[in-house]
């Protein structure tokens, strides 16, 4: 490793630069990897090239633990893909409907809905939002509300859990920083162990039943829901829904779609993980990823069998949606590959020393976790990426908390939660586009009507890293829970 120095940072300034400018993180990151190559070999072009992809690339792609998490991905976006396209969410949805007949009723449903469907965060807005939008309308809630609640449980659930492609992939990102730390940390018990510290998170998803039972609409969600409710029609009735973000429906789909994979799922892991210990003592890495790809992999053949029985889809077409799922998975792979291979150049240019060195000078311990957030944020709402944003912000924070000795569940917890802020505040992120669009509103609509809400739990948010970054307490969420109603009854009050 080269002596730490300023130019140790350019990689990482050239990364944040081209992401926030071309709002792909992709290209920034890219960008960051060539930059590093270059200030470790020179500047002659084919060296740089040969060097990136012999060296650095197939190095990063080569590693086992590497490649057992691509795989992983790879098993999840198949499942994934069938479970979008089987039918069965809806079907799930429609039993839900069966027994509503009151505004409250409807989006408490709507939110059950959009927590039990937890596989996949740009699944839930595509299933819950066409199946409940019929009964909205007929009950008179806007749209705009729909597409606020299916947002409050897409990402905002998924982010807590650790088996799915969320949790994969951030704990895919702790570990290569634990490893470059030197540190015998496992990715699975920090994840777990950050979770009380995902303060937006479990805030964003505990807002809806408090809006829903203190009816706290304010701001344009309040004019919003009144036009719904004085009109005939949808607010947004001229708006017209894209077929291609239609959630699938065959009249042979079942509810047991969703339930029975899950099952096979939870059932394979139990087999193969508890003789070991699992859950109250630690399971090699390599183990647990073989076990949760292999419970993956026999939902998705159960789920394959189930449409074939019923006669949704045959067996052939099944396995190919399985496949175009797995290829899907390839641009979140990217990310990944270029975020790890940015992360080892990093240690050979010296960049987390040179952080760290300058950190210690004089940079406040509790201090860190509230700039994690609040940068976090920053990057997210300008790229509409909060999963580029991990892979930016996880290399910066993790080594700086352990010179610093910062609470380092806390910063993690920060950096998860700045993402996740600044992704429901963009106008251009992807689960805001798809939440607008399964609810059937405009997209500018949704983002300015869930906005105040994503503000207040932003502000609670900020206040409860800056007083966990000084006593650090995993009960510090439920004062943060119980700040959000009484945050919502004072600014009632108010109007």
């Amino acid at each position: 490793m080269t002596s730490p120095d300023f130019l140790s940072l350019f990689p990482i300034i050239v990364t944040l630069a081209l992401a926030l400018y071309t709002k792909h993180v992709v290209i920034g990151l890219f960008g960051g990897v060539v930059t590093a190559v270059v200030l470790l070999t020179g500047g002659h072009p084919l060296e740089v090239l040969a060097a990136l992809i012999k060296t650095h690339l197939v190095g990063t792609l080569t590693d086992s633990y590497n490649a057992g998490v691509i795989v992983l991905m790879v098993f999840i976006g198949g499942f994934v893909a069938l479970m979008e396209k089987s039918g069965g969410g809806p079907a799930f949805a429609t039993k839900m409907i069966g027994v509503i007949a009151s505004k409250a009723k409807a989006q408490i449903a709507a939110w059950c809905g959009g927590i039990f469907i937890f596989y996949s965060d740009l699944g839930t807005p595509l299933i819950i939002g066409p199946v409940f939008r019929p009964l909205f309308e007929k009950l008179r809630v806007s749209r705009e509300k729909l597409a606020f609640i299916i947002d409050s449980t897409a990402s905002p659930v998924a982010i807590l859990v650790p088996f799915i492609g969320w949790g994969i992939y951030i704990m895919g990102l702790l570990q290569k920083e634990f490893d470059q730390a030197g540190k015998s940390l496992d990715s699975w018990q920090v994840f777990i162990g950050v979770i009380p510290y995902q303060f937006y998170a479990l805030l964003a998803i505990a807002v809806i039943p408090v809006v829903v039972l203190l009816k706290a609409d304010i701001g344009p969600m309040a004019q919003t829901e009144i036009k719904a409710t004085q009109s005939n029609t949808s607010v947004n009735a001229d708006v017209v829904q894209n077929k291609d973000f239609e959630a699938f429906t065959h009249k042979n789909a079942r509810a047991r779609f969703v339930f029975l994979p899950l099952l096979v799922m939870a059932a394979v892991l139990l087999f193969m993980l508890v003789p070991l210990g699992f859950p109250f003592s630690s399971v090699p890495g390599s183990v647990f990823r073989a076990a949760l790809a292999s419970a993956y992999f026999l939902a998705a053949c159960t789920l394959i069998g189930l449409m074939a029985w019923h006669k949704v889809r045959s067996g052939l077409e099944g396995v190919t949606l399985y496949l175009q799922g797995m290829s899907g998975m390839m641009q979140v792979i990217i990310v990944l590959v270029l975020a790890w291979t940015l992360s080892s150049l990093g240690n050979e240019l010296g960049t987390a020393a040179y952080i760290a060195e300058q950190a210690q000078r004089g940079f406040p311990a509790w201090l860190l976790p509230l700039v994690a957030f609040l940068l976090s944020a920053v990057i997210s709402f300008a790229t509409g990426s909060s999963w580029g944003t991990f892979a930016i912000m996880l290399p910066l924070v993790i080594p700086t908390a352990f010179a610093i000795e910062a609470p380092l569940l806390v910063s993690i917890g920060a950096v998860l939660s700045g993402g996740l802020f600044g992704d429901h505040c963009s106008p251009i992120s992807e689960t805001t586009i798809l939440s607008a669009t399964g609810a059937s509103c405009r997209q500018y609509d949704h983002f300015r009507t869930q906005l105040p809400y994503a503000l207040i739990n932003g502000g609670i948010s900020t206040v409860a890293f800056t007083i966990a970054g000084w006593v650090t307490s995993p009960l510090i969420f439920i004062g943060a829970l119980l700040c959000q109603p009484l945050v919502l009854w004072a600014i009632l009050r108010l109007r």
